[in-house]
């Protein structure tokens, strides 16, 4: 075999157990990904017990990444003390060693059980739960076998001369060894693969142990290293997680650095074999950093927040408050997040409408200004939602959560086309009353007034049926479609009289007073439509409202 074959047998090897390691994560995380978030919850009373809860849910999720990237997120919305936060993750960073050292062992004889057992199980099920799973058996399969496929490829890389003379350049260059582990380990975004990868060439006699160790703690590193970049744009109380851990196993890796002989030859008392001895490490030196750790965590908690400290900054009201990126992997909670967001989308979408009357009524220049601003924010939230569901539905989406998704999609539309219709026509009008200083009749602003609140009352409807989906309420808001019909025809014919009158007021705003009722007729439709495909879904829409053709 030449050694470009080697090279790319290797590298299909390696991606194979990234693509495995990504399988299991992502189909526990659909198949249990509230559950495993209640759990980091229930667990985090006291640093102990946080400590066991993120042993063992990490050693399920074999990612201490993830993980980590949960626990920024709810120290990011202050569901957790950063100090108990770091007590999970000393937790995760042990449980994650778990899954290597199950791993370390010759398991290859259930590669093909495990993926057959998994196809068989997803091509054979239509519910969500039990494809998650079997995406999970195949991942672990694909691990096994990609673990043997590296020892396969790797072992004509003894007698490589080429590689040899790679290797040499690392075996007394421990820092430099470390570094390139970790920049590996923080590329792939996996301890475990990477891990997994130094055991393979350990076991195959290409890196000896002492390397091995030097690795290890690079890989370490890494790990900790990818979430606290991936959470770079993130929130402040977000980020100081990811730091602490980060902050925790550097300061041991450094110590650890300087003794990487005498630490290997202690480790080999124990077991010498060198795959062994790599992953054996890896587990002591996780647990050591959290035996010495684990009573400090609040003072770690401190440093992060002498290094990362609050930011003074105004409120955005266009910044999304709930589209959370670490459940963008399990669909069902990031529609969650992003209907909460829809909610606060209409919110500032509620209060330009409920402002609009008060500019009419006051000739507020500065109010008209004010919801021209909301309108950018909300413009804002909407592109983000938008951005959020495009994520969230590259992953496999059930029927009811494909169906969710085009509710959500359709109403944050609806509403932005709201937002829209108040800024560039309803606030234009306004303008033209107040540069003209025209004055509504008394009876006509009385009009105004009540079909505005009537509108207003049906946005709050809608937001109502969009979170319930509750039937009665969604027949409720398409029949006022034929009330708010109604009014506009008894408010046109009141003005049509004020007109034949000959009264000034009416004469002045006659086209100012008409084109309000049509643009909040209008506003009326784009809120009705959210209650559409939840009575299509229901059986409860006619096909055609046309009468049947005679004869």
């Amino acid at each position: 075999m030449s050694g470009a074959e080697l090279v790319l047998h290797l590298v299909g090897s390696v991606a194979l157990l990234l693509w495995g390691v990504r399988m299991v994560r992502t189909g526990l995380t659909r198949a249990f990904g509230a559950h495993l978030r209640r759990a980091v919850a229930a667990c985090a009373r006291n640093r102990f017990t946080a400590f066991a809860g993120g042993l063992a849910i990490t050693g399920i999720l074999q990612s201490s990444t993830a993980t980590a990237l949960l626990l920024s997120s709810f120290a990011g919305r202050g569901l957790i003390p950063l100090g108990i936060a770091l007590a999970v993750m000393l937790g995760a960073d042990v449980g994650s060693t778990l899954a290597a050292q199950v791993l370390s062992f010759d398991l290859s004889l259930l590669s093909p059980v495990l993926i057959a057992a998994g196809v068989i199980a997803f091509l054979s099920s239509a519910s969500d739960r039990p494809r998650h799973l079997a995406r999970v058996a195949i991942g672990l399969g694909l691990m096994l076998l990609s673990l043997k496929l590296i020892a396969t490829a790797a072992a004509p890389l003894k007698s490589s001369p080429t590689f040899a003379t790679l290797l040499v350049g690392l075996q007394t260059e421990y820092v430099l060894a470390a570094l390139v582990a970790a920049v590996l380990t923080w590329l792939v975004h996996s301890s475990l693969s990477v891990v997994l990868l130094v055991m393979s060439l350990a076991a195959g006699g290409l890196v000896e142990p002492r390397l091995a160790v030097a690795l290890v703690l690079g890989v370490n590193v890494g790990g900790a290293f990818a979430p606290f970049m991936a959470q770079s744009g993130a929130e402040v109380e977000a980020r100081r997680v990811p730091l602490g851990n980060l902050l925790m196993r550097g300061a041991v890796a450094v110590v650890c650095v300087f003794f990487v002989g005498p630490l290997a030859d202690l480790l080999a008392r124990i077991e010498p074999e060198p795959a062994r001895l790599a992953i054996n490490f890896h587990t002591f030196f996780n647990l050591g950093v959290a035996l010495l750790f684990l009573p400090f965590t609040d003072l770690v908690a401190m440093v992060c927040r002498r290094i990362l400290p609050e930011r003074a900054t105004l409120d955005d009201p266009g910044r999304p408050r709930h589209l959370d990126p670490n459940v963008l992997d399990s669909p069902a909670e990031a529609l969650g997040c992003a209907a909460r967001e829809t909610l606060n989308l209409g919110d500032r979408v509620a209060d330009m409408l409920r402002q609009t009357m008060e500019v009419f009524e006051r000739d507020d220049q500065k109010l008209v200004k004010a919801i021209e601003q909301s309108d950018d924010a909300v413009d804002r939230l909407h592109e983000a939602i938008k951005l959020y569901l495009i994520q969230a539905s590259r992953q496999e989406l059930g029927e009811e959560d494909g169906r969710r998704y085009v509710e959500i999609l359709s109403f944050t539309m609806n509403l932005e086309h709201v937002g829209d219709i108040v800024d560039k026509n309803l606030m234009e009008l306004a303008a033209k009353k107040i540069k003209n200083r025209y004055a509504f009749s008394a009876e006509g602003l009385a009009e105004l007034k009540g079909f505005h609140a009537r509108i207003l009352d049906n946005l709050r409807l809608a937001l109502n049926v969009f979170t319930t989906r509750d039937i009665a309420l969604a027949r409720r808001l398409i029949a006022e479609k034929t009330t708010i019909r109604e009014a506009e025809t008894r408010a046109a014919e009141s003005h049509f009289a004020r007109l034949r009158q000959g009264r000034p007021e009416s004469i002045e705003t006659s086209s100012i007073h008409m084109d309000v009722i049509r643009d909040l007729k209008r506003i009326n439709g784009h809120l009705t439509s959210v209650a559409y495909p939840i009575l299509e879904a229901a059986g409860e829409l006619s096909e055609t409202r046309l009468r049947p053709a005679a004869g």
